[in-house]
C-alpha cells in the first residue's frame, strides 16, 4: 500500500474536495488531522507521501497558536525532501515560513470568483495545459520568497502559484467541488460584497466554462508533485 497523504484542515466539517478524491484514485490513503481542533502534526515525513495544507476563513497572520505552528511545520516537509502543497491559506503560510509578507491588496480588492492566470516558463514546464482562469476565495496575498520559482501570476494579485524545494503554493483552489462552491457561496455570501468580488450567478455560470480545464490540470500536477510521470487512468473524474 502507498503511504498516505497527510491533509491538514482547518474548520470541523472542511473537505479535501476534489484533491482528496484525486489522492484516493491514486492509491493514496489520506490521514486527515486538524490542529485546531487539538491534532498534533508529524516531526518527520517518514511515514507520508506528501503533505496538504488547505485553506480556511483564518488569515496566516493571525495570532493563534495553531496558525503559527502550522506555519513553522511547514519546514518539515521542506527537510525532509516530501512534496508539500499549499492551497490559499496553506500557500500563505509557506510564504510567511520562507520570509515572504501576506497582505490585503493595497486597494482593497479581493478575488472570489474566476479570474484570469498566466502561467510562466517554468509553471508550462512542469505542466503545459493551465486552465484560462481559475477559481479564488480571498483579500490577502502573498510575496514571492527568495529562493523560490514563479509558477503562475495574475492581475490584481500577481504571485498565484510559486515552487520552493518539494514545496508548492497555489494562491487559488482546485479542490473546490461543484457541492464545496454552493456551500461557500451561502455561508460566505458577504464576500461578494467585497471590491472586485464576482457575483453568485457569475461563480456558476463561470464554471460551466472553465472547471473543465481545472479539473484536468489538477490531475496532472498532483501526478508531477507527486513524481510521478505517468498520468494514472481514471485521475481527473472527480467532480
Amino acid at each position: 500500500m502507498l503511504k498516505p497523504v497527510l491533509i491538514i484542515l482547518h474548520q470541523e466539517h472542511s473537505s479535501p474536495g476534489r484533491v482528496g478524491q484525486m489522492l484516493a484514485k491514486l492509491g493514496h490513503p489520506l490521514d486527515v488531522r486538524r490542529p485546531r481542533f487539538g491534532d498534533p502534526l508529524p516531526e518527520t515525513m517518514l511515514e507520508h507521501a506528501g503533505a496538504v495544507i488547505f485553506g480556511g476563513p483564518q488569515s496566516a497572520n493571525d495570532a493563534d497558536d495553531f496558525i503559527k505552528r502550522e506555519i513553522d511545520w511547514v519546514g518539515v516537509p521542506l527537510r525532509d525532501n516530501k512534496p508539500y502543497l499549499g492551497i490559499c491559506l496553506g500557500a500563505q503560510m509557506m510564504a510567511l515560513h520562507l520570509g515572504a509578507r501576506v497582505a490585503p491588496h493595497a486597494e482593497g480588492h479581493a478575488e472570489v470568483g474566476y479570474y484570469p492566470i498566466r502561467p510562466t516558463g517554468a509553471g508550462r514546464e512542469l505542466c503545459p495545459d493551465w486552465p484560462d482562469r481559475v477559481y479564488q476565495w480571498h483579500r490577502e496575498g502573498f510575496g514571492l520568497p527568495q529562493g523560490s520559482e514563479l509558477l503562475a501570476e495574475g492581475n490584481a494579485f500577481s504571485v498565484q502559484a510559486f515552487r520552493y524545494g518539494s514545496g508548492y503554493a497555489l494562491q487559488f483552489h482546485p479542490e473546490v467541488t461543484h457541492a464545496m462552491m454552493h456551500r461557500w457561496l451561502v455561508r460566505g455570501a458577504h464576500r461578494m460584497e467585497l471590491p472586485g468580488a464576482k457575483q453568485r450567478h457569475e461563480h456558476l455560470s463561470d464554471r460551466f466554462v472553465y472547471d473543465f480545464a481545472a479539473r484536468n490540470w489538477l490531475a496532472a500536477f498532483l501526478e508531477r508533485w507527486l513524481g510521478r510521470n505517468e498520468p494514472v487512468k481514471g485521475a481527473a473524474l472527480a467532480v
